[in-house]
């Protein structure tokens, strides 16, 4: 029997998803003078890229952008990352990711910001898949899914946005 995939999102509501989730941002942090876009890489620096472009042409305040590579398969935390993460002290700091299924990816995330004193730390994912084992939840999610364990959920993002789209199968 092939695989079937089953289109969630396109192009067109990825963009929508997107611009929706920036907006918020912005309503929650309108009298801030600067916030972190903290992506994680691949897809979730993607999807921070997008938000930060997003932003500089409607916000007031600064936005910086930082690209977080996590080593998801160690027991500790091990991280990269492009700018020092004292950067982001006293700051509001925005985690984006492509999809939230376990919540692994995000709780090693909110670690990389353990040692720095935050303003205050949200959530970004462009799907939430309600597949929790970490108690991990998202500010700001494009679409709430409920699927089966055995699913997965491909988030496709191409470089000029007119081949995105979100896959289940």
């Amino acid at each position: 029997m092939p695989d079937k995939k089953l289109l969630i999102l396109n192009s067109d509501q990825v963009r929508q998803k997107v611009d929706r989730i920036a907006y918020q941002i912005l309503e929650d942090n309108f009298d801030e003078s600067e916030i972190i876009i903290a992506g994680i890489l691949p897809q979730g620096s993607n999807i921070a890229v997008r938000l930060k472009n997003i932003l500089d042409k409607i916000a007031p305040f600064k936005i910086t952008l930082i690209n977080i590579k996590l080593d998801k398969q160690s027991s500790q935390l091990h991280f990269e990352s492009d700018t020092p993460i004292e950067i982001c002290s006293n700051k509001v700091v925005i985690l984006v990711d492509d999809v939230l299924n376990s919540g692994k990816t995000l709780a090693y995330g909110f670690g990389v910001f353990l040692d720095v004193p935050l303003k205050k730390l949200r959530t970004v994912v462009l799907v939430d898949r309600n597949h929790k084992s970490f108690p991990v939840t998202t500010d700001y999610a494009g679409i709430a899914l409920s699927t089966l364990l055995n699913e997965h959920v491909n988030v496709q993002l191409s470089e000029n946005a007119e081949e995105d789209a979100v896959w289940l199968g």
